[in-house]
């Protein structure tokens, strides 16, 4: 099934000479084919597992890479940990900006490194104390994932996901054994909130990834989902909901309003931090939140591994 919506989805990807055009992704009569292969790959990983960090630099967002940017002027290790220091007490944009760019390359050394990555979200503690100048976290995600990959990149989910993927996965999703669940979720990607029901929806085309031989047993869409994004009524504590996170390595996507037709506030949940994401829609905040996995250096949970590799193999 998912081997046939996969050609489907993309027509130029079918193979015009084997019998049905996807044998290569899967063959249920062999039982072989990339998609079988890939899975099996996956779980090997996952059983070797030893400590269930979130930080793993065989892949994905904390693979060593080679960043589009290149600064003119490489400073010193002194003369970064200068700049950072003078960000601390910074009030302006421009001057936030141009420092960061500055220490790029210095940062993107300490989320690469094992021993040093869980300081870079606590490296500015100054802006965690005060609310309006959350926007130093706000820039790093934006201003960082341009350095790292360009500007078109950058912008590419938002420009594919409503011309390219949303409409083909709600209608991939209408030929998907039916359920309540499924159901209310087509009509919510059809209606109030199309973005974030048609991202949910993907969870249904694409698996959730294995957990491993130490954790097995099949993971439901809708179990996944619960990785993705929680909803919270508005009026709650922010602070008291982090603190009542069990696993350090967490992260979702937050999002705060009246019901969950009525969203008006998203935050990032990235290793025990919250950072407010910039955008007020779903899609937006979305797209923030994929960055920040980049930017900082995070694996996302287990069970989304296979959307994340959708997502950032035909948006980046």
């Amino acid at each position: 099934m998912y081997a046939r919506g996969i050609v489907e989805l993309f027509p130029y990807l079918m193979d015009p000479y084997s019998k049905n055009g996807y044998e290569h992704f899967y063959d249920g009569e062999s039982g072989s084919g990339y998609l079988a292969w890939w899975l099996k790959i996956i779980q090997r990983s996952a059983s070797s597992e030893s400590g269930g960090s979130s930080r793993q630099l065989t892949g994905g967002p904390a693979a060593r890479r080679e960043a589009l940017f290149s600064p003119e002027i490489t400073l010193s290790e002194e003369q970064c940990k200068e700049a950072m220091a003078l960000m601390r007490y910074c009030t302006d944009e421009a001057t936030i900006k141009e420092k960061m760019k500055m220490t790029f390359q210095y940062r993107r050394s300490m989320v690469l490194d094992g021993e040093k990555s869980s300081d870079i979200l606590t490296e500015l503690p100054h802006f965690k104390d005060v609310k309006s100048l959350y926007f130093i976290f706000l820039l790093q995600i934006e201003q960082d994932f341009i350095l790292q990959f360009g500007k078109d990149v950058a912008a590419r989910f938002m420009e594919r996901w409503t011309t390219t993927f949303k409409q083909k996965v709600i209608q991939q999703c209408k030929a998907l054994p039916s359920t309540s669940y499924l159901e209310e979720l087509i009509r919510c990607a059809e209606g109030w909130d199309s973005d974030l029901s048609s991202i949910i929806l993907l969870l249904h085309l694409i698996p959730p990834s294995a957990q491993g031989w130490r954790r097995p047993g099949k993971v439901s869409a809708a179990q996944a989902e619960k990785h993705l994004v929680v909803f919270k009524k508005s009026g709650t504590s922010i602070e008291e909901h982090v603190d009542a996170i069990k696993c350090v390595t967490q992260s979702y996507l937050l999002a705060v309003g009246m019901k969950r037709s009525t969203i008006h506030e998203f935050f990032i949940i990235l290793d025990m931090q919250v950072i407010p994401c910039k955008s007020t829609i779903t899609l937006g905040a979305f797209d923030e939140f994929f960055k920040a996995h980049f930017v900082f250096g995070t694996m996302c949970n287990q069970m989304l591994h296979n959307l994340y590799t959708f997502i950032q193999t035909f948006t980046t």
